[in-house]
């Protein structure tokens, strides 16, 4: 049995900002490194080794990759609000408060392997 009953507004809020903060970084992966147009560059070589860092010139992102970055933050806002300032989270204090936020984070594993 599980130590806390979240209530199921609560997990679902939760697991939608695992999934979104998961689609955000895997999106991340594909953008230029700067959001600006930036000029590239290559350091001198690193001491004791043959390791040269650089970036190549970045186009800046556009226009659609701008507004998926703001849409996702705006969502990872909102739904990282919904968590924190869920009412639940009121009738607990102390440590089992900071134990239960923890806990929260891992809820949805335990659905997932039929646990919960």
């Amino acid at each position: 049995m599980p130590k806390y009953d979240f209530p199921q507004d609560l997990r679902a809020a939760q697991l939608a900002l695992l999934q979104t903060r998961a689609a955000h970084d895997v999106y991340a992966t594909t953008l230029p490194w700067s959001a600006e147009p930036m000029p590239g560059w290559e350091s001198d070589k690193q001491l004791h080794s043959n390791y040269v860092s650089g970036k190549p010139d970045s186009p800046g992102y556009t226009e659609e990759q701008a507004a998926e970055v703001t849409r996702f933050k705006a969502e990872l806002l909102r739904l990282s609000t919904e968590v924190v300032t869920h009412p639940y989270w009121q009738s607990l204090s102390g440590p089992d408060l900071v134990d239960a936020r923890m806990m929260l984070q891992h809820a949805h594993e335990s659905a997932e392997d039929g646990t919960a």
